[in-house]
């Protein structure tokens, strides 16, 4: 079968792979690809199709920065219009050419004869690039409860990613499994249509009120004719989730502000004690994900609804069974259980430099030079990698980082067309150490959660703020790489390239 030739080949059509694919571009990089395994752009916001799915970030920031939307019906988009953004940004900076749909990758290895990427997917296409980036994101594959008889249940049951939009859940008994962010969003409608919805939770989170509000045609026209309000409302918020990414790391005598807010947030909407003890969350603020919504504790406290604490041990064709022996008989389950977020490629499998797989290389622990390349896989450079998601604040502020970097990195290659940039082994060990460091001392070491992997080591979160991780990408130090040629492998100068 023909092999395709490209310059950079990304993989996912998220922010990620927009924010990449569109940085090139407007650098004059056009030998550009973009595989898509769906048959549309958005990743997440394409399918997390849930009633009430929505971000947590204000949309003036959960945007790009080269791309305002002074059209954002709300101060938090809901997923539909995020979608639809995301569709319209991929039109107006022309990727209709570059996204190639329902091309699922499957495998990729590193020629070092040649320098290039060989790419195949699964419908048997290969792809041959000299640079690779995966863009798949860390919230793109489903996890259900590793608990026993899951497969059994003989009713509709379904993740909260993958919702089942033909399942009518009037008058159904429901149960919800988990308790994190998508649950908080989805559990307020499924108390408003089915008779009566069981929660299993595990740990209580932190919910802090959402100053949510619609945007008016005045204040969308004023926000247009202005683009100057756009900037400042953007910069805002900005400034506010970084100061709570900074709460959770180096000021933590201001965290307590959250936690006692979050503690108001209960009191004033659950006035059931018991209920509220049971919802009161036993770990420090920020080391879990911290949650925003105004109708979650109202929904949990209507009478259809019951909360369970504690864990499920077992699935019966007929309901769920908790650790104490009871057995809960329900017509539906919904899995709010949340994603594989330290599988950063999902089942992509990777070969780089002597055929040894990333998952060798991460036996450990998923770790990259600022979250973006890995030592032994030359010209790969993460989107959305280990140690870039957040606390608090925009990952679209960390993407548009790395796809800046990206840009130098493809930049520099082009004017060099036979090298390959490796990064150090000794480059990554000092940032991993660094990062690891700071982490001890944040709030994300202070329980068990999804931050983490099964070692207990926290791969998904940048223990900073944006703007110090801008700064640190800014820069494409060429001193931080090997240059490989034609498999052999030459010291650089110390020298960087600016972004």
């Amino acid at each position: 079968m023909e092999i395709i030739d490209t310059g950079v080949l990304v993989v996912g059509a998220g922010f990620g792979g927009i924010a990449v694919a569109v940085e090139l571009r407007r650098a004059g990089i056009h030998d550009v690809v973009v595989l898509e395994a769906s048959d549309d752009v958005g990743g997440v916001w394409r399918d997390n199709t849930y009633p009430g799915a929505g971000c947590d970030v204000p949309s003036p920031l959960y945007s790009f920065s080269f791309a305002p939307n002074p059209d954002w019906p709300r101060r938090y988009a809901l997923q539909p219009d995020i979608l639809e953004y995301l569709r319209r940004v991929a039109r107006r900076c022309g990727l209709s050419t570059v996204v190639r749909f329902r091309s699922e990758v499957t495998s990729a290895e590193f020629d070092e004869g040649t320098g290039r990427w060989l790419v195949h997917t699964a419908d048997g296409t290969r792809y041959r690039a000299r640079v690779l980036v995966p863009a798949t994101g860390q919230l793109s594959r489903p996890v259900y409860p590793a608990v026993p008889g899951v497969e059994t249940f003989t009713g509709p049951s379904f993740h909260s990613a993958r919702w089942d939009h033909g399942c009518d859940l009037t008058g159904k008994r429901v149960a919800v499994i988990g308790t994190g962010a998508s649950a908080v969003q989805f559990i307020p409608f499924l108390q408003r249509q089915a008779a009566a919805v069981t929660v299993f939770q595990r740990t209580a989170p932190y919910v802090l009120p959402k100053a949510d509000r619609v945007y008016t045609g005045r204040v969308a026209a004023l926000l247009r004719a202005v683009p100057l309000l756009q900037k400042l409302d953007r910069l805002g918020f900005w400034l506010y989730t970084e100061f709570a990414q900074q709460c959770l790391t180096k000021w933590s005598l201001f965290a307590p502000l959250f936690t006692v807010q979050a503690r108001r947030n209960l009191a004033r909407s659950v006035q059931d004690e018991r209920l509220r003890a049971t919802l009161s969350p036993d770990h420090r603020l920020g080391c879990k994900r911290v949650l925003f919504s105004n109708d979650y504790y109202p929904a949990l406290a209507s009478p259809t609804v019951d909360v369970v604490a504690g864990d499920v041990v077992e699935v019966t064709p007929t309901g769920v069974r908790t650790a104490d022996g009871t057995e809960y008989e329900v017509d539906v389950i919904v899995h709010g259980t949340g994603f594989a977020a330290t599988e950063f490629l999902g089942s992509m499998s990777v070969r780089g430099v002597g055929g040894r797989t990333l998952s060798e290389a991460w036996r450990d622990g998923a770790r990259a030079h600022l979250g973006i390349t890995v030592p032994g896989f030359p010209n790969l450079f993460l989107v959305y990698g280990p140690n870039t998601n957040l606390g608090g604040g925009s990952i679209v502020h960390m993407l548009e980082s790395q796809a800046r970097y990206i840009r130098e990195a493809v930049r520099w290659l082009r004017r060099h067309p036979d090298a390959a940039l490796d990064v150090h082994p000794e480059a990554e060990q000092r940032w991993d150490d660094e990062v690891q460091a700071r982490l001890t001392r944040s709030a994300w070491t202070r329980c068990r959660s999804w931050y983490r992997d099964a070692r207990g080591r926290v791969v998904s979160i940048w223990p900073g703020r944006t703007f110090e991780y801008r700064r640190r990408t800014r820069t494409l130090r060429l001193a931080d790489f090997q240059i490989r040629r034609s498999g052999e492998a030459a010291n650089p100068p110390d020298t960087a390239v600016a972004s």
